[in-house]
This record gives C-alpha cells, sequence and structure tokens, in this order.
C-alpha cells in the first residue's frame, strides 16, 4: 500500500513539472508573439520593437564572419542576438540542447501541433527509419549552407525561405506573408501539418539551429542514464520521446538529437530508472528546468545591464542623412524626406506618388495606395541622392 501511494506521488510530482516545463514554453511563444506583432505594428526603428530576426540566436551565427570581418552586424542583427546566441552555446556546453527542448518558441509551436495532433487521431504517428534516418542529415546541409550563404552575401539572403520569419510577420497580414515570404509561408504551413503528424517535424529534419547546437553538446558533461535493473522495458520513455530517439534500449543518451526536453523521464513510472547526470553527479528535471530558466534570462538581464544588450537599430540623431540603402519600410513619408533632406514634394514626385498619400504613412504601407510599390523600388530610386 505504501509502494503505490508513493508511486502516486512520485507521478502527480513528475506531472506538476511537465506542467510547469509546457507552460514556460507557451508562455515563450506567447511573449516572442507579441514581440513580432508589435514589431508589425511599430515597425523596427529605435522606437518600434525588434524584429524576430533579431530576437533568434541563429541571426547571430550568421553574422558572425561579417562581425569577425568588419566588426559589423548583417542588416537586421543587432548585439543583443549576439548575447541570445553565446547563451545558447552555453546551455548547449552546460545542459545539452536544452534551449530546443525548454525554451525555443518555434520548438513549441510544432510540439503544441503534435498535441493536437494526437487529439485529433488518436495517436503518434513515427516516421519509417527508412526514411527517417537519411532525413535527419538534411539539418546539416541546412545549417551549411545557410551559414555559408549569410557569410558570403552579408545579409540573411534565406528571410524569404525562413519559415520562423514567416510567422512572424503574420501578425502584418496573411497577404503581406504571401506577397513577400511565399516560400517561408509554405515551409510554415509544411512544419505545422507535418508537426501534427510527427513529433517536431522541423527540429528534427531541418532546422539549422537545432544541428549547431546538436554539434556543440556533444561535449557536454550532462547525460541521461538507463538503469538496466530497474527500468521495467515498458517502453514508455520511447514512446514519449519527441525525438523519436529509443531511449529504452539505451545506457546512455549522448545522441546530438536529444534536445532535453526531460519527457522520457517525466513520463517514467519507475523512479529511479531514468536519471539526469550532471557528469558524475545527479540532477533533477525540475533543477535542470529552473537552471536554464535561470541562465538564459540572467544572461540577458546581466548583458541588457552591462549596456550590451540591443536588439533595435541606434536613434538616428538630428541632422544625421541617410542613404537610400537604409531606408526602411518601419519610416513614414516625412521621415525619409527629413533623413536625406529632399523636399517632401520632390519626394513624391521621385517616387511617383499621388499627391493624396499622407506624409505620415510608411513606407511599406504604401502599396495600399499605388499597387506593386516596394521599399526596395523606392531606395532605387532614391539611390543617387
Amino acid at each position: 500500500m505504501k509502494e503505490k501511494v508513493e508511486k502516486i506521488r512520485i507521478m502527480k510530482q513528475k506531472r506538476w513539472v511537465k506542467n510547469i516545463r509546457s507552460f514556460m514554453l507557451f508562455l515563450f511563444l506567447v511573449v516572442i508573439s507579441y514581440k513580432a506583432y508589435l514589431h508589425q505594428v511599430l515597425g523596427g526603428g529605435s522606437n518600434g520593437a525588434a524584429s524576430i530576426h533579431a530576437l533568434c540566436p541563429y541571426g547571430a551565427l550568421e553574422s558572425f564572419y561579417t562581425l569577425f570581418l568588419s566588426g559589423t552586424f548583417i542588416q537586421k542583427i543587432f548585439s543583443g542576438t549576439l548575447v541570445l546566441l553565446i547563451i545558447s552555446i552555453v546551455l548547449a556546453i552546460i545542459f545539452r540542447r536544452s534551449f530546443c527542448g525548454l525554451l525555443c518558441p518555434f520548438g513549441a509551436l510544432q510540439e503544441f501541433s503534435g498535441k493536437l495532433g494526437q487529439k485529433l487521431f488518436g495517436k503518434k504517428f513515427v516516421m519509417t527509419p527508412k526514411v527517417d534516418k537519411p532525413f535527419r542529415f538534411l539539418k546539416y546541409i541546412v545549417l551549411l549552407i545557410t551559414v555559408l550563404g549569410a557569410w558570403i552575401t552579408g545579409s540573411l539572403w534565406m528571410g524569404p525561405y525562413d519559415p520562423w520569419a514567416a510567422y512572424g510577420h503574420i501578425f502584418g497580414g496573411i497577404e503581406e506573408v504571401f506577397t513577400e515570404l511565399p516560400i517561408g509561408l509554405i515551409l510554415l504551413i509544411i512544419t505545422i501539418l507535418g508537426s501534427i503528424l510527427y513529433d517536431r517535424f522541423f527540429c528534427k529534419y531541418l532546422c539549422p539551429m537545432g544541428a549547431f547546437l546538436g554539434i556543440v553538446s556533444k561535449i557536454s558533461p550532462n547525460k541521461i542514464t538507463r538503469d538496466n535493473e530497474k527500468c521495467i522495458d515498458c517502453g514508455i520513455c520511447t514512446q514519449k520521446c519527441p525525438m523519436n530517439i529509443h531511449v529504452a534500449s539505451a545506457k546512455e543518451m549522448t545522441s546530438a538529437e536529444c534536445i532535453n526536453c526531460q519527457m522520457c523521464i517525466l513520463s517514467c513510472p519507475k523512479e529511479g530508472a531514468l536519471k539526469i547526470k550532471q557528469g558524475k553527479k545527479g540532477v533533477t528535471p525540475l533543477f535542470l528546468i529552473i537552471a536554464v530558466i535561470v541562465i538564459y534570462f540572467g544572461g540577458i538581464f546581466v548583458a541588457n545591464t552591462m549596456g550590451v544588450y540591443k536588439v533595435l537599430p541606434a536613434p538616428i540623431e538630428k541632422g544625421q542623412t541617410l542613404d537610400a540603402e537604409d531606408l526602411k519600410g518601419y519610416m513614414t513619408l516625412e521621415e525619409v524626406s527629413q533623413y536625406m533632406n529632399i523636399p517632401i514634394d520632390v519626394l513624391y514626385s521621385k517616387l511617383g506618388l499621388p499627391k493624396d498619400i499622407p506624409h505620415h504613412t510608411k513606407m511599406k504601407e504604401i502599396k495600399n495606395f499605388v499597387a506593386d510599390f516596394e521599399v526596395s523600388t523606392a531606395r532605387e530610386l532614391l539611390k543617387n541622392e
């Protein structure tokens, strides 16, 4: 009787930790989604809101070559993005791919899509090994192509193909996403539908950040171990693993695919069969989750206090003149006139705009008045000013 009561107590405790993890993922997804919404409403200027690119650590990896070569970041990437990358690497070294399993908002979107799929179909689908194994290498190819492409071009060239960027732009209207990021939108739809059927579809097969952190995590002292004597061979750990790692047959989980989500341990009905080891010392799932949160947000707090966490451009000083290449979609016609020292009526004439368009109209909103107007076209027309 005592054993049964103790087992119930342990499973309740594990369920409580599961809920904490799910809540953190949900909260992080909501916060980033809200910031993406603000960016669409306010723009990305010094008085606006950070773009989804600036809040994704992968952007700093894409900007690394430019930063090393010239000391500058590529467009849309700032010092705060580099801070996020450094913290993510630190987490990968200490706790493996815990960013992916406990904090990543795109991972959260996929995970909740998977839960929806299991509710709809009443079961969890698993990709056949003949397809699954070779497809796992795709994310490493994506990592190589996207990083080298960004280093060569000095830009976020894959932005139009990025499903996460497409998600961030949804808050500006589906028509805008379809026009500006059609391939990214298609990949976003594939990711969500894929995750409804197969857990963490993008994480397993396409995510370059996951591939990078997986490589870094190979030096981590953190691992999940299985006690063969205590294990009852129920297979629940394998069933609950969103990355489809065969936990039930492994002595130690050191795979680069492991996102340290803790679901195998938190679902195991036999106490002590699965344990987290930090080197030789054991830690609990709750401790790991709290430690990851403290390191991540503590790192941001320290960087912000030191003045190095910046995710927005510096304010444009009075009298400062901008080049046409520096014009942004969030700038109003009035601001462009001011920043480029072009009389407002001359600006309208050069851009071929009707005089009835209000001066406070943002560049990216001009298409509401003039069909097919693009900010890139405006840059070209004003290049020689």
